[in-house]
């Protein structure tokens, strides 16, 4: 008999869940199985919180000649390893940028335009004496 160490579906639609159970290859994946050894939960934020798996019962099943299968074997060396890598922490948040004032006209700006002002105002007065 080949038995396997794999994972065995449960939980609901868009919230999987599942257990990682030794089973005989040749029975359906979600099957009879012959010993539940752990779980996996892949909806947990916490990285080193998904698994948990009695370490002792895969060593015995390996020992035996029992193969398990490549995502199984990522979950064992990494609960093994405590090896989690690090999550990605969100960017943290900053406030909204407010518009930057406009610049105000400088001191000779106005003075320029209020000479200019004056000037074009005594042009006005002498055409229109001019025209009476």
């Amino acid at each position: 008999m080949a038995v396997r160490i794999r994972m065995k579906k449960m939980g609901r639609t868009h919230r999987p869940f599942y257990r990682i159970c030794v089973m005989d290859s040749r029975k359906p994946r979600d099957g009879k199985a012959i010993e539940e050894i752990g779980t996996y939960d892949p909806m947990v934020r916490e990285k080193s919180q998904r698994v948990t798996l009695d370490v002792e019962r895969v060593d015995y099943w390996v020992s035996v000649g029992a193969q398990p299968t490549e995502k199984v074997a990522a979950l064992i060396r990494k609960v093994k390893k405590n090896d989690w890598g690090t999550v990605k922490a969100p960017p943290p948040m900053t406030p909204p940028k407010e518009p930057a004032p406009e610049p105000e006209p400088a001191a000779e700006e106005t003075a320029e335009a209020a000479e200019g002002g004056e000037a074009a105002a005594e042009e006005t007065t002498e055409e229109t004496a001019s025209e009476e």
